[in-house]
């Protein structure tokens, strides 16, 4: 497949809201593994379609590891949180559309997400941890939210300005 490049702040793109997914069909398949090959090279965990500027509700994930090998790839179709846990969980986040940069963000530590396979079978998966984590962070950007949404305002709007010079020096 294709390895496609990753858009970065302060792309506007990032912040628009994606659109939902109506055809199941060999574009929408090629799509994800296109998502797949461009999470691999980056590397990442996660990548959502606005990332690469496909302004669709899609989402891939792959957290497999040695020791999470069944945490492997998920692709995710107009998923919703349907549920969040009361519990709270603080994590270091990062996105490969605000490269290099990590920070702590407190999420819910459990979600229920409702989504739809490229085939376009109706899926209801329980998740925690990462991968709650993970996916939590994947639908924000289908919503336009990034992580630093989640920081205080200092701290947010100095990601911004330093990713808006970059951004001028190479213009």
């Amino acid at each position: 497949m294709t390895v496609r490049p990753i858009l970065v702040l302060p792309d506007q793109r990032l912040r628009q809201v994606a659109e939902p997914v109506t055809a199941f069909d060999d574009d929408l398949a090629r799509t994800v593994e296109d998502m797949f090959d461009t999470m691999y090279e980056a590397p990442g965990i996660g990548l959502a379609g606005p990332q690469i500027g496909v302004m669709q509700r899609v989402v891939v994930i792959d957290l497999a590891d040695d020791e999470n090998p069944d945490s492997g790839r998920i692709a995710m179709i107009n998923p919703e949180i349907v549920a969040i846990s009361d519990e709270t969980e603080v994590s270091e986040e990062g996105c490969l559309s605000i490269p290099d940069l990590y920070h702590e963000v407190e999420r819910p530590d459990g979600v229920t997400v409702r989504y739809w396979t490229p085939k376009g079978e109706e899926v209801t998966r329980q998740a925690t941890g990462r991968l709650a984590v993970c996916m939590q962070h994947e639908i924000d950007h289908l919503d336009g939210v990034l992580y630093i949404d989640y920081l205080s305002r200092l701290k947010r709007d100095r990601v911004i300005k330093k990713f808006q010079k970059a951004a001028r020096r190479t213009g």
